[in-house]
């Protein structure tokens, strides 16, 4: 689930009924449903408990003013922490049954997201752009690479469960047109960019290095898809070696986390617009929570497109690209190794669930929205979107946390120079590919998306 958790696992989805409360990405994608359905039920009523419970610190110079309104809101404060505490380990529960050890862990986690949302308000930080989430990494960096992380805190790492909880949730403030209008353009982008990065890395690794197959198509399935979760099922698939597929974890996050940092600086510096860009990260970064923490260094619409490109466009190859690994492992490689064919239905159960929930969420919304008036249609945007972005918005602080507390620089580091050189080779078509079809090619388009 987190990026600890990750390199344990390297099994891969099932597809039977038991899946529906066993893996994370239904839960993301349960949670997220229902904290819409309740915003929804709440705003219906006339009840303010959403935008009550959401705490968004106002910029400030006097670190006075950041005491103040926390110690105003305290009430609140703990209504949202209870909130976020009781969904989660409801799903931890299911998911590993460590509720506890959660409990603690993750108490300690939202006191630090609330620290890093206080520091992450102040004017210096605002002026120099360092957003709260690049902050959040970087304050869980420092402590997790001078200090050991105790078991109790691991627990609550869940990196790719809070990035898929946030994800549906952006769902509520990107209607279902938009997402169909988009998605298209998303997916064709997506196909030359994951082919082409695919293809970089299985053939240097193959044909320089001389990696085994399946190890160079784990690699190039973390640097060309979806990141970790993609490194899990095709090397699960192809049967690569548990060494292999956590070597390749490892590269994707240790190359992701110096991504978050250099493509805002190269936007900035290249003065692309916050559209593009948004897309530009979302052909570039190998995961999602990285690739979040890049585009919410530029702005919200910069977040929206990265999530059209990312989500929408190469997230959802990974059911593909499984039944194809499966396909040419069967009968290009070793038949020795799978005894069954590959079936049409792991296209399914490769599927990311949660981007079910983005859509559903999309929909719920712009149905709401769809029949309403000018001011009920404000009422909705004051009273249900913006506090379903605030809980958003705190996902992704704990996502941006979780990264860093679970991610040891010498430890990711020590992967060894072949695997990296080949995973460096998409890399170097990845970024100015992506570029020349986000800014260059569609950037007009891209600028479009609000």
């Amino acid at each position: 689930m987190g990026y600890i958790s990750a390199k344990k696992k390297s099994t891969v989805p099932s597809g039977g009924w038991t899946d529906l409360w066993r893996q994370e990405d239904y839960w993301a994608m349960w949670l997220g449903l229902t904290i819409v359905l309740l915003a929804v039920l709440f705003w219906s009523s006339g009840n303010n408990f959403m935008n009550w419970i959401v705490l968004k610190i106002p910029n400030y110079s006097d670190y006075r003013t950041a005491l103040n309104y926390i110690g105003g809101h305290k009430g609140a404060l703990l209504a949202l922490y209870l909130f976020f505490l009781v969904l989660f380990s409801i799903a931890v529960k299911a998911l590993t049954g460590e509720v506890k050890r959660f409990l603690l862990g993750f108490t300690f986690l939202f006191f630090m997201s609330l620290l890093v949302s206080a520091w992450g308000s102040w004017d210096v930080m605002k002026r120099y752009n360092f957003e709260t989430p690049l902050l959040a990494l970087v304050v869980g960096l420092i402590i997790s690479n001078f200090f050991k992380i105790p078991y109790w805190l691991s627990t609550a790492l869940q990196t790719q469960f809070y990035v898929k909880l946030g994800i549906v949730l952006m769902g509520a403030s990107l209607p279902v047109t938009l997402i169909v209008q988009a998605g298209s353009t998303a997916f064709a982008q997506a196909t030359i960019i994951a082919v082409a990065t695919f293809l970089t890395i299985y053939w240097t690794g193959t044909r320089i290095f001389a990696l085994d197959k399946r190890f160079a198509a784990t690699l190039a399935a973390g640097g060309s898809i979806c990141g970790v979760s993609a490194s899990i099922a095709i090397g699960g698939t192809v049967k690569a070696e548990k060494q292999h597929v956590s070597i390749a974890i490892s590269l994707v996050i240790f190359c992701s986390i110096i991504m978050i940092f250099v493509l805002p600086l190269a936007i900035k510096t290249l003065n692309i617009l916050p559209g593009p860009a948004g897309a530009w990260i979302g052909t570039a970064e190998f995961a999602d929570a990285p690739g979040m923490a890049a585009a919410a260094a530029i702005n919200e619409q910069a977040i929206k497109t990265f999530i059209l490109m990312k989500v929408v466009g190469r997230d959802m190859f990974i059911g593909i690209w499984c039944f194809i690994m499966a396909l040419t492992s069967i009968t290009r490689w070793d038949k020795r190794y799978i005894g069954t064919n590959p079936n049409a239905l792991d296209i399914w159960i490769r599927f990311p669930k949660f981007v079910l929930g983005f859509i559903i969420a999309s929909v719920i919304i712009t149905f709401l929205a769809a029949s309403a008036n000018v001011t009920t249609s404000i009422a909705i945007n004051n009273n249900l979107i913006n506090p379903i972005i605030e809980l958003r918005n705190w996902a992704f602080i704990f996502t941006f946390l979780s990264i860093g507390l679970s991610s040891r620089l010498k430890e990711l580091a020590s992967v060894g120079w072949k695997p990296f050189a080949a995973f460096t080779a998409g890399v170097l078509i990845n970024i100015p590919l992506g570029y020349l079809l986000s800014v260059v090619i569609m950037g007009n388009y891209w600028t479009t998306i609000k």
